[in-house]
Parts: structure tokens; sequence; C-alpha cells
């Protein structure tokens, strides 16, 4: 036998779901056999991996026999409804959802940033929110050495962020308004096309949005902060297709400069600095797309707070805020044995 995982992935014919296959191959992930689910409408379809031909699975608790790493991608309630069934079965479940995120028996995981937190795993191991994602890489390492003390962050989202839908109707919202004529949203609650809408997901009871207070709650849980850590989000859809955008303004325990922290973080794992404004060379969503970094810009100490740093970060959010991670754990849970 083996000693290499049985690997599944759940929702593979999705957005999020493809981009995972492509960066198991990318990575070169080892496993002994793998299997692709999704609902009862795309079961049947043939998907091409590695040169192969494979049929899409219906996902059904039986589905789960012998997987060892399950990477799901198919939305809160399917992921509710068989995480704990593939847990039961032996099976390590990285969820993509919001579904588990904030459960306290839940490890929330940035690989490379909290991996002993997978050690605690009962089966179910949660991917951040891609916002809260492509921030932690920086975050961390200036959290090292200064100690956060207050972040505000915005944020400004890609539309793939909404899914298929939400991509089409970008377009279709464009093509439109470019000559002249009257449309009619669906996916968002005003047009998208050149223009900037400030809401992501419902409102809460606090006027802040459930987006906003993930990246409160989440970064919480991830780095361990504890409620003297105060954290505001404001998160804003823009008309992009993919990469999102974040300014962030942290105040530090600890005296920063900009010149030091500029320096640590060229030397951060999956942080690449793109920051020379005197000749205009600063990170856009654009420039992110279709890669794995965290491109960190615009780096400046603030005239706001004392001991503060202000920054601008972008990533493809496809990628560090979804797929990338969720492949990046189950490498993790191989190579520490937790499965």
């Amino acid at each position: 036998m083996t000693n290499l995982p049985n690997i599944a992935v759940l929702g593979a014919t999705g957005v999020v779901g493809r981009e995972i296959l492509s960066i198991l191959e990318e990575n070169k992930v080892e496993y002994n056999s793998i299997k692709f689910l999704a609902s009862a409408r795309s079961a049947g379809q043939t998907i091409e991996f590695k040169g192969e031909k494979h049929t899409v699975v219906e996902t059904t608790p039986e589905a789960f026999d012998g997987v060892n790493i399950c990477l799901a991608s198919a939305g809160g309630e399917t992921s509710k409804k068989y995480a704990p069934i593939a847990a039961s079965k032996g099976c390590v479940f990285i969820d993509n959802s919001s579904a588990f995120r904030m459960d306290k028996d839940v490890p929330l995981v940035i690989a490379g940033v909290n991996d002993e937190d997978l050690r605690l795993h009962k089966g179910i191991i949660a991917n951040p929110n891609c916002s809260t994602s492509q921030l932690m890489l920086p975050l961390k390492a200036l959290d090292n050495k200064y100690k956060v003390k207050r972040m505000i962050v915005s944020t400004y989202q890609a539309v793939s962020g909404a899914g298929l839908k939400a991509i089409n109707e970008l377009t279709d919202n464009i093509k439109t308004n470019l000559v002249g004529m009257p449309y009619e949203p669906s996916a968002f609650k005003y047009e998208i096309a050149f223009n900037v809408i400030p809401q992501i997901d419902t409102f809460c009871e606090n006027g802040y949005t459930k987006e906003e207070m993930k990246v409160t709650n989440e970064t919480r849980k991830i780095l361990h902060f504890d409620e003297n850590v105060k954290i505001s989000c404001t998160a804003v859809r823009v008309p992009v297709y993919v990469g999102h955008s974040e300014s962030v303004s942290v105040e530090f325990e600890n005296k920063i400069d900009a010149s030091e922290a500029r320096e640590l973080l060229k030397v951060t794992d999956g942080v690449e600095v793109v920051d020379d404004i005197d000749n205009f060379v600063y990170p856009t969503p654009k420039d992110a797309a279709g890669k794995n970094p965290v491109y960190v810009g615009r780096i400046r100490n603030s005239i706001a707070f004392d001991n503060g740093l202000e920054f601008f970060c972008v990533a493809d959010n496809l990628r560090i805020g979804a797929a990338l991670n969720t492949v990046r754990i189950a490498q993790k849970v191989i190579e520490m044995g937790l499965y």
C-alpha cells in the first residue's frame, strides 16, 4: 500500500474547482488516486487532467469511501452536508466555503502563516475568505516584528469573487452600456459596469456587511489576535474580472519605518514588493491575474496613526484567495502526515 493519499476534488466543474485542478498540476502534487465530484447536474461530464480524461462523479456519501483528502469548493450548503460525512470516513475535508470558518473546532488556515493550527483538525479544515487570504501573508510578517494594534482595510473586489454569473453580468452590462441600452442587473443590486458598489454580501445589525465582518473575524482567528486588536473593513465591488485590491492602514505597538518594512516584505514568502513611486511602479489587479504572489506597494508611514503603516496589496482572488491556498493546505497536510 502506498503512503500517497487518495484525493477528491468536490465542485470540480466550477470556476474555483477548475482553478484547483490547474494548481494541483502546476504544483506537481503527488497522490495515489484522484476523483472529481460535482452535483447530479454535472455528473457524467468529462474533465481532462494531466492529459487524461476523467468522468465527473455525483457527490454522494459513498463517493468519499477511501478518500484521504478532499479539496472542496462547492458552496456552503454542500459543505455542511458532506464535510461531516467525509470526516467520519477518515477523510480530511479542506473547505473553501464559509460554512466552518468560525467554528471553534475547525482550524482556519493560510498555508505558511499558521500551519501549526493544522494539527488541531478533527477532519475539517477551513480556507479563509478571499479578501482575508491575501492580507494575511504581509500582515503576519509585519505583526511578527511590530505587533498589530489596530487596522482599517478597504477592499476593491473583482466580480469573479461572486461566481460565473457575476463575470457574465459584467460583460453583458458593459456591452449594453456602450450602445446606450438599459440594463437590469441580477447578480448585483446595481449595475457593475463603469461603477463601484459599496456592498458585498448582506448587511449585519452593526451596519457592516458579512464580507466585512469576515475580514475582521477571520484575521483575528488566523493570527490569534485578542479583542484588544481593533479591525474595521469596508468591502467594495469593482468592475474588474480577476484580482482583489486592498488599501490597508495598520497601527502597531512598536515603532515602524516604511523603508525597513519594505525590506522585510521583500523577503517574505509569497509576497512580492512592487513599489517605486518615482517610476509610477505599484501593483494593480490586472498584473496579478493568473499569478501566485500577493503584490504589495504604496508602502509608506501613516500620517494618521502613530507607529502606522499604509500599503496597497493585490492578488488573484481565484488563486491566493481560494484555489491556491486550498492546494497549499493539502500539500501541508501531506507533508505533515496529518491525513
